[in-house]
């Protein structure tokens, strides 16, 4: 086609829009601040590692992942159902015994929660197994720690388990996420799994970046200006268009209320040895700590086993202080005797942070003018499947408004 069609960014949404739009016929052009595609889902090489830009997993579950990505080529790695915790000075090993009955014993023997809790835990698997995802972003919408106490847990199970675990998960500590957020998540953690491309998360953005055969990419451009007939690059450069999709947190360009966001920071070390069981996240539920969850690995690159630590502590301090802070946690926690640090990443905008959350959004919601709609997860929910949706309606709302133009001009 002869219309010049734009994607404004790179990311999981940019790339699920240039699919969409492939397939009705377009050969749209993307437009990328940065040197590579990606956005906030990405791996870098550093100092000979293969590192990603913040601990990230891929649920299996996701619809929209497993409509758009080829999982068996992304040679994931799939992660141990539950999780080991750190607290009082002891580990503890929990999970779901529906899933891994080797897990059951530790699990009830765990002190985590009373037994009571662990029955809830199954209580609540079994309703949320049964709840479909459109009832779960219409339900009524509470924070998240409201919605465990509500629901029965106790205070103890909701410190030792639910606030390391899932504030590791939604990138803040009290558990003020949306309810619907939690449901959603928990639930695609039970139908799935938790999983790691083994070549880093990037593979992702990557792969659908490889399915890819009609669209132009400019990368390291930025878009500085836009109408319903022009963009205007940073160099002062206009391009007429016939339609365009922001899929970047970009506010100047969409003239809306900024954005806010959750951050993080992620810490890599190499060590020589660590407790935490292969292919499991570990959780330290001791308050007054800087480092939330961790996850050793061994690198394929290298063969050396590669910890990494998220910490959620970031604002109040400098980068060194909390690498200082999390070294001295992981040798007190993980048996780590040699623990050489490698790199970190302090990410600022790593979770759009918004309530109301939502499974898809309206056409009203997503276009900006006549012919220029926004993608993104910020407009969902905080999750690839988000990100994906979005990108998916956009192109669609794109693909419907160019068909009735062609309509009335005939």
């Amino acid at each position: 086609m002869e219309d010049k069609v734009y994607i404004i960014g790179a990311g999981v949404s940019g790339l699920i829009a240039a699919y969409e739009l492939e397939q009705y016929g377009y050969h749209p052009i993307v437009i990328e601040k940065s040197s590579e595609v990606g956005g906030r889902v990405k791996t870098l090489q550093e100092n000979g590692f293969v590192l990603d830009v913040g601990f990230q997993v891929l649920l299996s579950a996701y619809p929209l992942a497993q409509k758009y990505l080829d999982m068996e080529k992304l040679n994931l790695r799939k992660l141990a159902s539950g999780a080991l915790i750190y607290s009082n000075g002891q580990a503890y090993r929990i999970g779901d015994p529906l899933r891994n009955w080797n897990i059951l014993f530790p699990t009830l023997l765990s002190d985590i929660g009373s037994i009571y809790d662990k029955l809830k835990i199954l209580q609540l698997n079994l309703s949320l197994k049964n709840k479909s995802l459109k009832d779960i972003f219409s339900s009524n919408e509470k924070t998240t720690y409201d919605y465990l106490v509500d629901f029965g847990f106790s205070t103890k199970i909701i410190n030792r388990f639910f606030k390391p675990f899932f504030s590791g998960i939604f990138l803040e500590p009290d558990l003020n996420t949306s309810s619907r957020m939690f449901e959603f998540v928990y639930k695609m953690f039970g139908e799935g799994h938790a999983t790691i491309p083994q070549l880093g998360i990037g593979e992702i953005s990557k792969q659908l970046k490889g399915k890819l055969k009609h669209t132009e990419f400019v990368y390291n451009t930025e878009v500085t200006e836009m109408t319903n007939d022009f963009i205007t690059l940073g160099s002062g450069e206009k391009k007429s268009h016939q339609g365009v999709i922001i899929a970047s947190n970009t506010p100047s360009l969409i003239n809306q209320e900024e954005v806010k966001w959750k951050s993080c920071m992620c810490i890599y070390f190499e060590v020589d040895q660590t407790n935490i069981p292969q292919e499991t996240i570990a959780l330290i539920a001791d308050t007054e700590k800087f480092a939330n969850n961790l996850y050793a690995y061994r690198d394929h690159s290298t063969n050396k086993t590669i910890l990494s630590v998220t910490s959620l502590e970031i604002q109040n301090h400098t980068d060194q202080e909390i690498i200082d802070h999390v070294t001295r946690e992981v040798k007190h926690y993980t048996g780590a005797s040699t623990i050489k640090y490698i790199k970190h990443y302090r990410i600022n905008k790593a979770l759009p942070d918004r309530k109301n959350l939502k499974m898809t959004v309206t056409e009203k919601e997503n276009r900006l003018s006549e012919n220029i709609f926004i993608a993104g997860d910020s407009l969902l929910n905080g999750s690839l499947n988000a990100a994906m949706e979005s990108g998916r309606n956009a192109a669609i709302q794109l693909i419907n408004y160019k068909k009735k133009s062609l309509e009335i001009s005939q």
